[in-house]
């Protein structure tokens, strides 16, 4: 019997790909610097900003003054930029996933989030209208691990007082969430509801290994299907 579904944030609960994308490429570009030159500082301070170690901030910082781009209203344009970004994001959330939130608690089920996620990220989420449903919360940013990192998973079913067999959980499959949740003895699901061949190239392959939803409501089916 499930008695709780926990869910990966973005790809999944919401999509970076509807809103207006202010990533590498974007950044580098207001800048002036070349992508590569931007991704020479950007893409190895990726997992010390996933787990807290460093912010936004300061390597925006590290950047500009790196490449003598630095002014303090560069600076606060691109952190200004970022951040609103990732608020447009929960302007374009599926239409099915307020409801299914909504029945995972009228059948009283537990509903956990394991995202990882920067600073910024998680104080968008915490003021998004998602937050109110989640019963036990676990960002990477926070707690100083991430995906896969069987911790994070072993923190969030403890916060929810289940046990793995009696967890959903559901992701687009990156981070090896998917494998890391069938490896606990979940039932992992794989979220395909945002996937868009326009943006293929950002997204995770549909894994056939795994069982697919194609919409929200698709998780209430597969709770009912699983004794």
């Amino acid at each position: 019997m499930i008695r709780a579904v926990i869910f990966d944030m973005y790809e999944t609960l919401i999509t970076l790909f509807e809103s207006s994308l202010y990533m590498g490429e974007q950044i580098a570009e207001e800048i002036g610097i070349s992508e590569m030159k931007f991704r020479e500082i950007w893409n190895p301070s990726d997992a010390d900003r996933t787990i807290g170690k460093r912010t936004l901030e300061d390597v925006i910082e590290e950047v500009l003054r790196v490449n003598n781009r630095y002014s303090r209203e560069l600076f606060d344009t691109i952190i200004e930029k970022r951040k609103r970004s990732r608020i447009e994001c929960f302007e374009h959330i599926h239409p099915e996933i307020m409801s299914l939130l909504k029945q995972l608690q009228e059948r009283d089920i537990k509903i956990g989030l394991i995202t990882n996620c920067y600073y910024e990220e998680r104080d968008v989420i915490v003021k998004s209208e998602l937050f109110q449903y989640f019963d036990a919360v676990c960002m990477s940013c926070e707690m100083g691990i991430m995906k896969p990192d069987t911790k994070i998973f072993h923190v969030c079913m403890d916060e929810l007082s289940v046990e793995p067999g009696e967890c959903l959980y559901v992701g687009d499959g990156g981070s090896k969430e998917l494998e890391t949740a069938q490896l606990l003895g979940m039932h992992p699901i794989q979220a395909v509801w945002y996937f868009k061949e326009s943006v293929k190239e950002h997204q995770m392959p549909k894994k056939d290994d795994f069982t697919q939803a194609e919409s929200p409501l698709d998780i209430l089916k597969e709770i009912d299907n699983i004794k």
